[in-house]
């Protein structure tokens, strides 16, 4: 009993601290608040600046333009060729029209390829730009994705700051039990030092909440193509998006259309057609040529007409070697495509057992879990009073009812971003919801 009287006269270090941190802790709270609401995010508004701003999408669209000027290009002749000069006889004088030598000579000359060749590079040119532009849309597929996953880690982040604040509230009866169990003798300095450390380690949280926050806005302000330092508000709320497709319909009625197929199957035409040109080089191409020649005076001018034609006689070493090679080249182009399709259809059953999964943990903990923890936590601190339960105790079930709901909202954002990537591989990322 003297060590408890000892404690009565003397006052506890740290209780004047407490209106302080009350004051500050509102404070904080209000200037978050105030700038948090300042500009309501919108998802699909988000979604559809990324679309029009996306630099990776500018980046793919300039792909294709480019790929479009290029099939003409490679379906047209090689340019021709003009030749001009002088022949002379001797060097003491200009022969032109003394000597029969004596010429100014003139031609022109074009190749043409092996009929076919220049089809099957125009298909070649062809195929890729479609393979792009299935990029393109991938690449759009991809970028919606990316805003979804960042808009729920920024809505996640916010939720985890409104717990802390509201529950901050319950941290503050925690210390107003100990300061009065303290101030009638019934407790010890060392539970509202307890309680208080507990409210300063809350501040710690949202201190940590605000940085994530701010890198946070920061990527989503380069995925929007905006300044990285462009002001965002507060995530809307949210209710969760609908799952009705079962997995096996997702899985059958989506990979064989989905853009990252399209786009490799897209490669595969390209490969075929490379195998085509490559055998067609086995033939031989053509360059006439037609040349005159001026030669003045009494002698009389002259003209050619004459023909050049490569022969592939290296064709072991060349020729077979590339349609070897093109070959080959198919070969991975079908596999890409087979892998392509296993990988979507393991992502699909990923994501959408990873949707369920979070499905059935967020009615657990909003039906079971953090209801029971909110009445274990009023028990608690209705018997700390009493002095039948310790401040450990009641510290422990409040901070164990946040931990539940914290994991309740991170349930919420993992689902919804796991149904992101299932509508970016199902291509119906970016539709209105």
């Amino acid at each position: 009993m003297g060590s408890c009287t000892d404690k009565k006269t003397d006052p506890p270090l740290h209780l004047p601290v407490s209106p302080i941190l009350r004051v500050v802790a509102l404070f904080f709270g209000f200037l978050l608040a105030s700038t948090a609401y300042a500009e309501e995010l919108k998802l699909q508004y988000l979604i559809n600046e990324a679309l029009k701003s996306n630099h990776e999408i500018h980046l793919t669209e300039y792909k294709v333009a480019a790929s479009t000027y290029r099939i003409p290009q490679v379906q047209t002749l090689p340019d021709p060729m003009i030749m001009f000069g002088y022949q002379n006889e001797g060097f003491k004088q200009y022969t032109l029209g003394k000597e029969q030598g004596a010429q100014w000579m003139f031609s022109a000359s074009q190749m043409f390829p092996f009929p076919g060749k220049l089809a099957l590079k125009g298909e070649m040119a062809e195929r890729e730009s479609e393979g792009l532009r299935a990029s393109l849309k991938a690449s759009q597929l991809k970028t919606v994705e990316r805003v979804k996953e960042l808009f729920f880690d920024l809505f996640f982040s916010y939720k985890s700051l409104d717990l802390l604040r509201d529950r901050g509230v319950l941290f503050s009866r925690i210390e107003d039990a100990a300061v009065a169990r303290y101030s009638s003798g019934m407790g010890v300095q060392q539970e509202v030092l307890m309680a208080q450390t507990e409210k300063y380690m809350l501040l710690e949280r949202e201190e940590m909440l605000k940085q994530k926050i701010e890198s946070t806005e920061a990527m989503l302000n380069a995925t929007l193509g905006r300044d990285i330092n462009a002001p965002l508000g507060r995530p809307e709320e949210r209710t969760p998006t609908e799952l009705v497709e079962n997995m096996q319909e997702l899985i059958s009625a989506h990979v064989e259309n989905s853009p990252f197929v399209q786009e490799k199957a897209k490669m595969v035409g390209v490969a075929e057609a490379k195998v085509r040109m490559a055998e067609r080089e086995y033939y031989p191409d053509f360059t006439l040529n037609a040349s005159y020649y001026r030669r003045g005076g009494e002698f009389m001018d002259m003209w050619s007409l004459t023909t050049a034609v490569n022969i592939p006689i290296f064709y072991k070493t060349k020729q077979s070697q590339a349609v070897l090679e093109a070959k080959a080249a198919l070969s991975q182009a079908e596999h890409e495509v087979f892998a392509t399709k296993t990988m979507l259809s393991s992502a699909i059953r990923d994501n959408y057992s990873m949707a369920r999964t979070a499905e059935r943990l967020m009615a657990l903990y909003h039906d079971g879990l953090v209801p029971k923890a909110y009445q274990d936590f009023e028990s608690a601190l209705s018997g700390y009073g009493t002095g039948k339960v310790e401040a450990l105790t009641v510290i422990s079930r409040l901070k164990v009812l946040l931990d539940y709901e914290t994991l309740y909202w991170g349930q919420f954002a993992e689902r919804e971003k796991a149904i992101g990537r299932l509508e970016t591989i199902t291509s119906r990322g970016g539709k209105e919801q």
